[in-house]
């Protein structure tokens, strides 16, 4: 099936276009709009043949032609359209190694993500345009172990067979895992040959076997061993070879995302892909952005430039915003990974090896005492106790002085930093119960905080909540719930509220069942709402059997379930559901998401921030640190560095423990 956005245009006659042009370009000025028209609407094939055509009947160049007549981005976008593919991908490669300095970020684009056969077509309309040695000039250009990957891909050599053998499967897992994870340095020799040389098929199912014998993403392990444009170029091959589309989708996205728009790169991609395979990168764009990339184009560029990006991008996905089957297959494939990886969950924090508490409790005393207060000395001691030892601490202090530490931390401290270590002192179902009943009591509840602890928390956390709630508010937690919030919403926090959620393992006909009761919209028994079925299956069902209801849900409608919610609730209850989806799905990384918005953009989300990293700092906020750093391509310890400031900054840092 051919997946580009530009298709042959039918009743083509190339002396009538190449008149066309000749016409738009003559006198004063030309008539961008005619060019734009026609250039997007042909094929590459047909533009060559305009070329042509428009030599035999002027005797000019018409490149040449445009080149004088157009300027900027604009003519960049039309002159690399009349280009063959292989002489754009030539001309952008010459470029990127010509003069001082590298653009390396396109040489691993174009390396890692085209075919034996077009790497091929490369090198000979390099040699033919240039008169030069392709491989040569890029071995001139770089060095180490980058330049040697570069080499093995420029020999357009990767196996092409999709038999796979289940034993060398298996073997080149264990190789890589060898060569890097398990190794003191690493063997870059052998990432070399696996990656450059065996077939994309062959190689997915490496990284399925790699999940489940490392217990994380090959991708996390190419971070941690490699380095520079080297890591760079892996991950790109990493990522071209689990789906080309999505990683376009993913360069496209960031070319626009911020400030600025690399026009470069975007040009590139929107010239390259257009006859190939659009419709796969704009539908992963959707799902993955939640935005259309025709969307994104159009609020992010402007003039012709704009129209004629638009006409090879095709169509606006948000106008149908349906999934084609394919991004439904990545996505069943998302969820199967995540039913088998063993993944280990780690805290950052540990309880301290020699531990004193009397000792800890003198050393918070002088920190306190007199003029002024040693904030380092507690941050040093707090942050670095785990919570058993706090509340150890803190009866040490009162045997000790006769007096109340958390009373003096709060007359000594102020600001976030006092949230923070005030926060760290009480039992995580006290903290919990402390930020529930924030949320509700006063003007206004604060819905998304509700939403984020009862959604993530498991049986055992949200009973010792309620226990924690009474406690301390002497008030029921569900009737504050219930007096605060209402409707569909309402019901779902009292249901997650019971902490009565199935423990059991999956059961596939249930599952089956579950799935269908969720795919089915257009039931019209209407006693049972679409929110009544949601939340009668995912506010009860466990974790592993939620997970193959997810799946079985996409293999029946082609939608991830999250977009089936998306598309059809909306507020506080989408909110919530999708909440419970993520958490499900991968609650490390919901957990990332969460942190990274409360810090990008113009000011700090502090309440988020602290919530986040105390309550977490016990339980996952290792696995948060791989799966933000998979997410957002920096760590969590150098975007909270950025973002914030002074002793606060020092204790989350303390708390974050290492930058990845």
């Amino acid at each position: 099936v051919y997946r580009g956005s530009v298709k042959d245009f039918s009743g083509f006659d190339a002396s009538q276009d190449a008149e066309a042009l000749y016409n738009a370009m003559k006198g004063f000025g030309s008539d961008k709009d005619a060019i734009l028209d026609l250039i997007t609407s042909r094929s590459n094939k047909q533009r060559v043949e305009i070329c042509q055509a428009y030599k035999s009947l002027y005797g000019k160049d018409l490149i040449a032609d445009l080149k004088y007549e157009l300027t900027g981005k604009f003519e960049r976008l039309i002159v690399s359209l009349m280009r063959p593919p292989a002489y754009s991908d030539a001309k952008e490669i010459k470029d990127a190694i010509a003069g001082i300095g590298t653009d390396e970020k396109c040489l691993i684009e174009i390396l890692a993500s085209r075919t034996n056969k077009e790497i091929h077509d490369l090198v000979a309309a390099y040699k033919d345009a240039y008169e030069r040695d392709l491989e040569a000039d890029i071995v001139g250009d770089t060095s180490g172990h980058f330049k040697k990957m570069l080499v093995v891909l420029l020999q357009g050599a990767r196996e092409e067979d999709d038999v796979v053998s289940e034993d060398l499967v298996e073997q080149d897992a264990k190789d890589l895992l060898e060569a890097g994870e398990l190794k003191w340095g690493t063997d870059e020799a052998q990432f070399i040959y696996i990656l450059g040389r065996r077939s994309k098929q062959h190689l997915r199912l490496v990284f399925d076997e790699y999940l489940k014998i490392s217990g994380k993403p090959i991708e996390r392990s190419i971070r941690g061993e490699l380095s520079g444009d080297f890591e760079k170029l892996m991950l790109a091959v990493v990522k071209c070879i689990r789906s080309t589309a999505e990683y376009f989708a993913e360069r496209l996205y960031k070319a626009m995302k911020g400030l600025g728009t690399r026009d470069n790169t975007l040009i590139r991609i929107m010239v390259s892909r257009s006859e190939i395979d659009m419709l796969d990168i704009r539908e992963v764009f959707r799902t993955k952005y939640e935005k259309s990339l025709y969307n994104m184009i159009k609020e992010d560029t402007s003039g012709e430039y704009k129209k004629a990006l638009l006409k090879l991008c095709g169509g606006d996905d948000d106008a149908a915003g349906e999934f084609f089957p394919e991004a439904a297959q990545v996505a069943y494939r998302m969820w199967e990974l995540s039913a088998v990886a063993k993944v280990e969950l780690r805290g950052t924090v540990q309880p301290a090896g020699s531990f004193n508490d009397d000792g800890d409790a003198q050393v918070l005393r002088k920190a306190m005492k007199g003029l002024g207060t040693d904030e380092g000395a507690i941050i040093e001691v707090l942050t670095q106790r785990s919570n058993a030892q706090r509340q150890q601490i803190l009866k040490a202090y009162k045997a000790h002085y006769g007096r109340d530490l958390m009373a003096d931390l709060k007359s000594e401290l102020s600001g976030s930093l006092a949230k923070l270590i005030l926060g760290l002192m009480l039992t995580p179902a006290q903290y919990d119960a402390k930020q529930l009943r924030k949320a509700v009591e006063g003007a206004g509840t604060d819905e998304s905080v509700l939403i984020e602890i009862l959604a993530t928390r498991n049986n055992q956390e949200i009973t010792a909540i309620n226990e924690a709630y009474q406690e301390a508010y002497h008030k029921r937690l569900e009737d504050d719930l219930s007096s605060d919030t209402s409707g569909h919403f309402k019901r779902i926090l009292v249901s997650l509220a019971l902490g009565n959620r199935d423990e059991g393992p999956e059961n596939l006909t249930q599952a089956h069942e579950d799935a269908k009761k969720l795919a089915d919209v257009s039931s019209n028994d209407s006693s049972d709402s679409l929110e009544t079925r949601f939340l009668s299956i995912l506010c009860t069902r466990s974790y592993p059997h939620l997970r193959r209801v997810f799946q079985e849900f996409i293999k029946m409608t082609n939608h991830d379930v999250e977009h089936a919610i998306r598309k059809r609730m909306s507020g506080d209850v989408r909110d919530a559901f999708v909440a419970i989806v993520r958490s499900v799905k991968n609650k490390p990384a919901f957990f990332a998401d969460k942190l990274y918005k409360s810090m990008k953009g113009a000011g700090t989300d502090e309440r988020t921030l602290t919530r986040i990293m105390i309550s977490r700092s016990e339980i996952d906020l290792f696995n948060i640190r791989g799966e933000f750093i998979d997410l957002f391509d920096k760590s969590l310890h150098h975007v909270i560095e950025k973002d914030t400031s002074g002793d606060y900054r020092k204790a989350l840092l303390a708390l974050c423990g290492g930058e990845d």
